[in-house]
């Protein structure tokens, strides 16, 4: 079984200049996960990716590992 919250924090560190901003809140709503990912303020830009292909890209492999556990995953990028 993935550790979803694991998932995001290796995913998130690979990408920014700051890997020990990162902050993750974690929300068990049943079924549900919602993730709340928090980023150092000069690295939101790489966290969202042009047009926000990073983003959307986080948050395809998070559902797909997501799904393998039985549950949906919702990721927010706090600002």
């Amino acid at each position: 079984m993935p550790d979803l919250k694991q998932l995001l924090a290796d995913m998130s560190r690979a990408i920014v200049d700051y890997p020990d901003k990162i902050a993750i809140d974690e929300q068990d709503e049943g079924d549900t996960v919602v993730f709340t990912l928090t980023v150092a303020e000069s690295d939101m830009g790489k966290i969202i990716g042009k047009h926000g292909k990073n983003a959307r890209s986080i948050r395809t492999v998070m559902k797909a590992a997501a799904n393998t556990v039985g549950k949906k995953v919702i990721v927010d990028i706090a600002e």
